[in-house]
């Protein structure tokens, strides 16, 4: 296969400016993946309490973050919340909200199913013993969820890695961004855009290898 139409040379001159982009493209995955695990934690917690209120409430706001495109929920709050509020939002804190807010509904079920997963007899006896609701599951219970549901938590950080890159509707300039706007600088769009696409994989790979090496880690603790 010929491929003679690319041409790499064409951006040589703005790599450093597209790497720069990196350091708004992990801001905003670090907070809102930190924001998405608070948020999925107390979600799970209230989906498998005893106050039914609470349960229809996390069931209720995860039905509406997966059940709607998260480039409309970044658009709801960077631009309808000053609407709404009169409040108006800087880009990169429009944007974690956005992501941290949609990743709690998706983290929320998979920490739900990870606490389901831990043996009854581990809640049985922690009862039995009279330990507190509340140290149970912080010490006993949750530790344990964490480590079934290690994979699943990995692919969602995956996940909001790649989906990072729609902040570019409302100009955070991160990798995707300022990949476009070399692309309208240089016409090498193409090239661009392969260029940000390699960055992502880079990025992705280093997840999926820092996921693999907690794992065997939380395996020879047990």
């Amino acid at each position: 296969m010929n491929f003679d139409f690319l041409d790499f040379s064409a951006i040589s001159g703005s790599i450093e400016f597209i790497l720069a982009g990196l350091k708004m493209t992990l801001q905003v995955v670090a907070l809102a993946g930190v924001l998405g695990f608070i948020i999925g934690t107390l979600l799970a917690l209230c989906k498998i309490g005893r106050m039914k209120f609470l349960t229809i409430l996390a069931d209720i706001y995860t039905s509406v973050f997966r059940g709607t495109p998260l480039v409309l929920q970044l658009m709801l709050i960077y631009y309808g919340l000053p609407q709404a509020i009169g409040v108006n939002l800087e880009p990169v804190t429009a944007a974690v909200l956005a992501f941290g807010l949609n990743s709690g509904a998706y983290i929320s079920e998979v920490i739900r199913a990870g606490i389901l997963a831990v043996d009854k007899g581990q809640r049985e006896a922690a009862m039995a013993l009279g330990v507190p609701y509340r140290q149970m599951m912080k010490d006993i219970i949750l530790p344990q969820a964490l480590k079934n549901i290690l994979p699943a938590l990995m692919n969602e950080y995956i996940t909001l890695t790649k989906e990072s890159a729609i902040v570019t509707v409302i100009g955070v300039t991160d990798v995707m961004r300022r990949s476009y706007m070399v692309g309208s600088n240089t016409y090498a769009f193409l090239e661009a855009f392969i260029f940000a696409g390699l960055i992502y994989y880079v990025l992705v790979m280093i997840l999926t290898l820092l996921g693999k090496v907690i794992e065997r880690r939380m395996r020879r603790s047990d």
